[in-house]
């Protein structure tokens, strides 16, 4: 099992740059492929990007490809998400999950955390 810790959600103007990370408890971090969704008011949680284990495998959605960097630390027990050239419409509650499988989306993922909100402004 393991237990996620979201931080580094706030307010930003658009144009601006975000770091989210997430800290998850465990001495098996690097069996956990990972990801970042979010979810906008009034919207479903979507996925935002994955990656696998070992780090070397990252996949992103289409809305945040070539703007969003997912990263990991396996010996920091940490992921982190790098967020440039943020637009009004990123702004959501953004959640950590784990999964046992590394796979597009993350599939159905068994840990999640509490979530961090971010907020860009206009």
């Amino acid at each position: 099992q393991v237990q996620l810790v979201e931080s580094g959600g706030r307010l930003v103007q658009a144009g601006g740059s975000l770091r989210l990370s997430c800290a998850a408890s465990g001495r098996t971090f690097s069996r956990y492929a990972m990801g970042w969704f979010r979810q906008a008011p009034g919207k479903e949680r979507e996925f935002v990007a994955a990656i696998s284990g070992g780090g070397a495998r990252t996949a992103y959605a289409d809305s945040v490809k070539g703007r969003f960097t997912i990263s990991r630390d396996n010996a920091k027990n940490t992921v982190d998400l790098q967020m440039n050239t943020l637009k009004p419409e990123d702004t959501a509650l953004y959640y950590c999950a784990a999964n046992y499988v590394y796979q597009y989306g993350l599939g159905s993922p068994p840990y999640w955390g509490q979530g961090t909100q971010v907020t860009v402004s206009s």
